[in-house]
């Protein structure tokens, strides 16, 4: 009878603790107002869901996560799914007893002691209502139903349609399915790009993804998500960058607790992954944990963790990797005082494992070198010093020095491709016996061995040392005149070569002697442009060279010149030519080139060899789009080539396409600039802004892109005067009536046959005769339509490299190039047929003509006319 009283009376208690809370079943509605508290104990179903929205999408939930059985978090789920988007309390959670209050003042979590484990922010109205949208946003309204504050401002590592993801916000991962609190992986949003970071350290953009083209340059404000795709927005609401995906009702995106930003959309009950970053499980930094090895199985996404050479598992904390040596230790981080562990330093001896050739670490390629043209030597001691340093790599080709400062994340094996970094792990010594120990060790050495022993280790040092410099002379690889250390110059240069090779970013640099050697005295010529000669080069590690003599720069300071080739040096894309080193040495100025063995597009397309296939030709197109559209928005600092042409297009082994020249414009000095404007770029290729001084902008090469373009789907020059019996070479078309393009005996004006082509939808006539049966309309129709779409007057119409590259890759839809913005084109091709007409009666041999020229419309043509005049691209460009 007492217990049935006593479970009555706690019955009673509960109810009058909890008034106004109905706990026989799970409460499912869509607001709930303050003097409410709940907690998953009250729940007899114990499905804790307290809150829904009005289509019951979403529910608002205190419970567990995944397999957990004492943590309890409150979240927001989504029900059709089972996916928990946003979290509260994810690094404070509590137990069943653990309750949640609405009140006046907002939303609390308390512990079982009565602590505040977590509550909204000080509001400044009182709460009148708190309500779960059908969009999975959780709302606190004041009286006029304004909201107050809203889970969507406080992201925790998922995002949904209709969620504003600002500038500054960041995702944070998980640390597993079941455990929601805080881990080390970050998605941040910036003015500029989405990164991924882990430690602060980039290992992913989002400009990376294949699937995402920038419209405009604005500086981004807010991500965002609809049904169509994931956006970057500036402040005006402008899409900035775009990620179009395929039409969907719910998407999320997420950073899971594997550091992969992924997005993906539910349907028929099922998700579908639509974008995922990195793409390769070995580009995560703690994969393998601590010093692990990442290789990723060949043809597959699946990848295996091992050790690299001298370490092994760690088996007590199982974290990664430690030293197989038991003799030497990893160092220990730096303590509050910055020092760390100088003072281990102090009585060890510090080591540098090497971790062997083709291992690479993700950082690398988002790293800015922390020391540049220094020695191996230097690039250790550097690391020696810092307590912070925990490894580095040394890029042997660049004297580039990365320091791996504090946590050490997992390596990747780079088994493709050519890396010059080799990787050293630092590593302290054990401690050296007592003083008492090595005074016993001496009284059993003999006199003679005390005496002759170091005498025989010095001489052996002292060789040593000479060999190694004689040795890293030879290579090119240790300036004679300046040695970089610990951010100081002991140089024997004048003041003012000190002040401008001490710029930050300035690549190898060489000795004139040694560049002198490497070309043989400058014997093998290989090019020429307006800058001056290109020679062929081999430097003492057998690498072949292409080294530029500029010799028409006039008058320019050292430190200038330094400044611009710090800039160029510091580019590095696969599509871009690399700038290996250069030299400044009294009056001569050199630049030295990784050296491309298949030549440049314009003698291999246009010349009398093998025929470029199509999947050649496109390939080489996307190519060049690739590396434009990084030279536009992928550096750090733009940079307008100003001069793209077949002869600035560079092949290697496989047809793999580089581009040339970008950014040497920038050495001209502002004389040269102002007197020679036009000068920077080459003619047939110029854009119309060029002829009427409008601004040049990225558009420009856009233009001179689209040019290029044609003349790779045709295989000849665009301005071409010819003898010839084919029907485009003779000016008519199929229909036996001349073309508009080609009225002139012989004269065909490639870019307006390609218009007048593409409004009959006769695109195969456009394609290299040389093809025939082996290209489809289809095929030739994407390539034309792209170029026209590039070479539209208005340079606001023109597509961006980076969309040019996605249309290419069918990443987005093709462009509808506006005829009203080619209609210059008939007046060019009209020019162009009436002068070449004469000329063709004078000479009847083949021309190049340009009817960009300034010649009168009207005028009579004459051969001394400017008008007929060639100026030859390397005449009018800079160096290739």
């Amino acid at each position: 009878m007492g217990s049935i009283f006593l479970s009555v009376a706690t019955f009673l208690l509960s109810c009058s603790i909890f008034s106004g809370f109905s706990f026989s079943a799970p409460v499912n509605q869509e607001f709930i107002y303050p003097n409410f508290t709940a907690s998953n104990f009250l729940f007899i179903d114990s499905s804790g869901v307290f809150l829904a929205s009005r289509n019951e999408s979403f529910q608002a939930i205190i419970s567990q996560s995944g397999q957990s059985k004492n943590n309890f978090y409150f979240y927001v789920l989504h029900v059709p799914s089972n996916t928990i988007i946003w979290t509260a309390n994810r690094d404070a959670p509590i137990s069943e007893s653990g309750k949640l209050s609405l009140t006046v003042n907002g939303l609390t979590i308390v512990g079982d002691n009565g602590t505040q484990i977590w509550s909204t922010p000080a509001l400044g109205s009182p709460v009148t209502a708190l309500q779960l949208l059908e969009t999975g946003n959780l709302v606190l309204l004041d009286k006029s139903n304004r909201s107050l504050w809203q889970s969507f401002d406080y992201p925790t590592d998922t995002i949904v349609i209709g969620q504003r993801f600002p500038v500054g916000k960041s995702l944070s991962s998980a640390t597993s399915q079941d455990d929601l609190s805080t881990a080390d992986y970050r998605f941040s949003l910036t003015s500029v790009d989405g990164l991924l970071q882990w430690h602060g350290l980039i290992y992913w953009r989002l400009s990376m993804e294949p699937k995402a083209y920038k419209d405009v340059n604005s500086p981004v404000a807010y991500m965002a998500m609809n049904a169509t795709g994931l956006y970057l927005f500036d402040g005006n609401g402008e899409v900035v960058v775009q990620v179009s995906l395929s039409q969907a009702d719910f998407r999320i995106a997420k950073l899971d607790y594997g550091g992969h930003f992924i997005v993906q959309s539910f349907l028929n009950g099922m998700w579908s992954p639509e974008l995922e970053g990195p793409d390769n499980d070995c580009k995560i930094p703690f994969f393998c944990k601590r010093l692990g090895l990442c290789r990723q199985t060949s043809g597959s996404r699946s990848s295996t963790c091992s050790c690299p050479p001298g370490f092994r598992v760690d088996t007590q904390t199982n974290q990664g990797c430690i030293p197989s040596d038991s003799h030497l230790s990893l160092p220990s981080a730096c303590n509050s005082t910055g020092n760390g562990n100088s003072s281990q330093l102090n009585s060890s001896t510090v080591s540098y494992m090497s971790l062997g050739a083709s291992i690479d670490y993700f950082a690398n390629s988002f790293l800015d070198p922390s020391a540049y043209s220094i020695n191996l030597t230097a690039c250790r001691d550097l690391c020696t010093e810092n307590c912070s340093c925990s490894g580095l790599f040394y890029d042997s080709s660049s004297s580039y020095c990365y320091l791996l400062n504090d946590q050490l994340g997992s390596f990747m094996s780079n088994t493709g491709g050519q890396n010059d970094r080799l990787g050293y792990i630092k590593a302290l010594a054990v401690s050296l016996p007592d003083d008492n120990s090595l005074d016993n060790q001496r009284k059993q050495i003999p006199l003679v061995a005390l005496v002759l022993l170091p005498f025989t280790g010095f001489t052996l040092l002292v060789m040593l040392l000479v060999l190694s410099f004689l040795w890293w002379r030879r290579r090119g690889k240790l300036p004679k005149t300046s040695v970089v250390k610990l951010g100081s110059l002991k140089s024997s240069l004048s003041e003012d070569e000190l002040e401008a090779l001490s710029i930050p970013g300035l690549p190898v640099r060489f000795d004139y002697e040694e560049i002198e050697a490497a070309t043989n005295n400058f014997s093998e010529q290989i090019g020429a442009g307006g800058f001056g000669a290109v020679y062929k080069g081999a430097l003492p590690n057998k690498t072949l060279v292409a080294v530029k003599k500029i010799t028409n720069l006039g008058v320019q300071g050292k430190k200038e010149f330094c400044t611009e080739i710090a800039t160029i040096g510091n580019i590095h894309h696969v599509n871009l030519v690399r700038l290996k080193g250069f030299c400044v040495q009294g009056r001569q100025k050199l630049l030295v080139y990784e050296y491309m063995n298949r030549g440049s597009l314009d003698r291999i397309l246009f010349g009398n060899g093998p025929v470029l296939e199509w999947q050649e030709r496109v390939d080489i197109a996307v190519g060049v789009a690739r590396g434009l559209a990084y030279l536009h928005s992928g550096c750090d600092n733009k940079i307008i080539h100003c001069d793209v042409k077949p002869e600035n297009i560079l092949l290697h082994s496989q047809f793999q396409v580089k581009i040339s020249d970008f950014g040497l414009s920038k050495l001209l000095t502002p004389e040269q600039s102002s007197h020679f404007t036009t000068m920077r770029g080459t003619r047939g290729y110029l854009a119309p802004e060029w002829l009427t001084s409008s601004a040049i902008t990225d558009k420009t090469d856009v233009y001179s892109y689209g040019m290029v373009l044609l003349e790779i789907v045709r295989g000849r020059k665009n301005c071409l005067l010819r003898t010839g019996s084919s029907s485009l070479e003779n000016g008519s078309s199929s229909g036996g009536q001349p073309s508009s393009s080609s009225s002139g005996i012989g004269a065909v004006y490639f870019p307006l046959f390609a218009l007048e082509m593409h409004e009959q939808g006769r695109y195969l006539e456009l394609a290299d005769p040389r093809l025939e049966g082996r290209v489809t309309s289809e095929e030739v129709e994407k390539l034309v339509r792209v170029a026209l779409c590039c070479v539209q007057e208005e340079p606001t119409l023109r597509p961006s490299m980076v969309n040019v590259v996605s249309m290419l890759e069918g990443g987005m839809p093709l462009g509808e190039p506006r005829v009203e913005s080619l209609n210059f084109l008939r007046f060019y091709g009209r020019r162009f047929v009436e002068s070449s007409t004469i000329q063709g009666q004078n000479t009847g041999a083949e021309y190049m003509l340009d009817p960009q020229s300034n010649a009168s419309e009207t005028g009579t043509a004459t051969a001394s006319n400017p008008f007929f005049s060639y100026m030859s691209s390397q005449q009018v460009s800079g160096p290739r």
